[in-house]
């Protein structure tokens, strides 16, 4: 095939305009670091988020370990594996997570929406202590040190809500019950760590929710109408992981991303 000159410089022209144009329908994936980490406080940067190996109850075991690898990132969605095992004692011993670095430290009153998609998985070898749960703190100053601790459980495995008061049976009593929000239904509780307030919303009837598409803010804005946490306080944290207490368990989130507006 022959070219005129023409022709030929017209092609040469166009050749960095054609290389440049965005493929059309593809999502990019970025690159990361999928290799497994296992140190106590490992943090793996991707994107928007932070993978943090936060094993912060270790002491508190007789042996035991707990790992994680990111597995992908797509735009603001990222996927993760965290395989862990734990034996001896009674209190949580790691919440390996992902934390959200960008828009936070706003106040309550000036967040819009906080939408959110998570996707997983568990295996479970025998059984364990454990929670599948976001976890979000608030202060009274921007970047300050933590007042008000907000759990989303999106699952419950043999572990119970911290909770100002108890039932005769021993179980944690809510301050209220079967709360619809985000299409279901919450038991509320109440009680400190000893260190700050602690709000945690349990799906009823034991639900185990392992595809959860959401609006956190609706969560806050309950608790700002009808629980007493001040509109004022700023939400310095978002995070979604597992408090790990004892057993074993490899949890595969498949999907999860979250946005603060």
């Amino acid at each position: 095939m022959k070219f005129s000159f023409s022709v030929l410089a017209f092609l040469v022209f166009l050749t960095p305009f054609i290389s440049a144009a965005p493929a059309v329908g593809l999502e990019a994936r970025q690159a990361i670091d999928t290799s497994n980490h296992c140190g106590q406080w490992d943090t793996v940067i991707a994107g928007q988020y932070t993978l943090y190996i936060n094993q912060w109850g270790k002491a508190g075991a007789s042996s035991g370990s707990d790992c994680a690898a990111l597995t992908s990132l797509s735009g603001t969605t990222v996927a993760w594996k965290n395989t862990w095992t734990w034996v001896g004692g009674n209190g949580v011993k790691s919440y390996t997570n992902i934390n959200l670095n960008s828009g936070l430290n706003k106040r309550l009153s000036a967040i819009s929406t906080i939408p959110t998609t998570w996707r997983w998985s568990q295996t479970i070898s025998g059984s364990i202590v454990a929670n599948i749960a976001f976890d979000l703190f608030t202060s009274s100053t921007s970047g300050g040190s933590n007042a008000n601790e907000i759990m989303v459980w999106l699952a419950n495995y043999n572990a119970g809500p911290i909770s100002a008061v108890y039932n005769s049976d021993g179980t944690p009593k809510p301050v209220a019950s079967n709360v619809s929000l985000a299409g279901r239904t919450w038991n509320v509780y109440f009680g400190s760590n000893g260190a700050n307030n602690v709000y945690s919303f349990l799906p009823t009837s034991g639900a185990v929710v392992t595809s959860f598409s959401a609006d956190l803010n609706i969560f806050l804005k309950y608790l700002t109408s009808s629980q007493g946490l001040s509109s004022s306080q700023y939400l310095t944290t978002v995070q979604a992981g597992t408090e790990a207490t004892s057993g074993s368990a490899t949890l595969t989130s498949s999907a999860y991303s979250v946005v603060v507006n």
